[in-house]
């Protein structure tokens, strides 16, 4: 994996040496955060563990007052994975930054028009959208419940689909704004057979929801264009990020494994595709290590869209 360690200071050459005081830098996870995000309101979903609450501390440290949505909002309400709202709010304010919690059900319209109404009570007109929550089976099409599909479906794309319109209301009378989508490596396909490997785990239906996820990224990006200050990106990691929910579907280890890739990557590469110009990241579908080594926030890189290519969608 690349080169990564706790308390590394891996972040663009600005924030690294030059353009603010070492001084007045601070150092979080290994960043040297210059304030990037100052003023800007952001909703990030699934906010309660994993990539959703490292990209909404980071963001709060980079000046952002953040919306933290999602279902979990005490520990021990989700019945199988550690995490909260409640503990991501709590760890954003103990480091002097602003954020609230939002319970909030994506799949559901209601719930989404409520998140706004939550957000622009709160803080104000949205600059950043991060989609992140996600929902996922790992079970083979011949045993899937139609129901599960359908709410996977509802989660991973309509989800996305429903805030991205709603925060656009916010986003196309002043031409700017970012919408980053969390997408994932599941999105590219096993390609044509004969295949080699006949025991796939099931990964059918996260793939696809991932496709199109990234589908309407693209399609989304080419619509706003014409506002010039808005961009739509999606961002997959390079290698497998441990999370709860990863480690429970037995992706990784445990939490320490060292074949991962660090949340912060994540958060890091959404970190710049929302604060780059419009004009340099609307319509890009790329991956974590893939990015931040182009942009010269990592030393070395590998995995996904570096050591293999991507989806079919980030080679366009």
């Amino acid at each position: 994996m690349a080169a990564w360690r706790a308390g590394a200071m891996i972040g663009p050459p600005a924030m690294r040496t030059g353009g603010i005081g070492e001084d007045k830098m601070q150092a979080v996870s290994g960043h040297a955060v210059s304030g990037r995000l100052a003023g800007k309101v952001v909703i990030v979903t699934g906010a309660s563990r994993g990539i959703g609450a490292a990209i909404a501390s980071l963001f709060a440290a980079e000046g952002a007052r953040v919306v933290c949505a999602a279902r979990t909002v005490n520990e021990g309400d989700h019945r199988l994975l550690a995490g909260s709202l409640a503990a991501t709010v709590a760890a954003i304010a103990a480091a002097g930054g602003q954020a609230r919690a939002v319970a909030a059900d994506v799949s559901d319209e209601a719930s989404c028009r409520a998140l706004i109404a939550q957000a622009h009570a709160a803080f104000g007109p949205v600059d950043i959208l991060v989609n992140n929550a996600a929902l996922t089976y790992y079970q083979p099409i011949a045993e899937m419940p139609p129901s599960r599909w359908i709410r996977a479906f509802a989660v991973d794309v309509h989800g996305p689909f429903m805030l991205a319109q709603l925060v656009l209301g916010d986003m196309i009378p002043r031409r700017s704004g970012a919408i980053v989508n969390i997408s994932s490596g599941a999105a590219i396909g096993p390609g044509r057979g004969p295949y080699a490997d006949r025991t796939a785990r099931g990964g059918t239906m996260y793939g696809a929801v991932k496709a199109a996820l990234e589908r309407f990224t693209q399609g989304l990006a080419q619509e706003v264009a014409q506002y010039d200050g808005i961009a739509v990106a999606a961002v997959s990691p390079s290698r497998v990020v441990p999370t709860p929910g990863t480690v429970y579907h037995k992706l990784v280890t445990g939490l320490d494994d060292p074949r991962g890739e660090p949340p912060e990557y994540m958060a890091r590469a959404a970190l710049l595709l929302a604060s780059a110009p419009a004009a340099t990241v609307n319509g890009r579908v790329t991956y974590s290590q893939q990015i931040l080594k182009e942009h010269g926030w990592i030393e070395t890189a590998g995995g996904r869209g570096v050591d293999t290519p991507g989806s079919g969608y980030s080679q366009i």
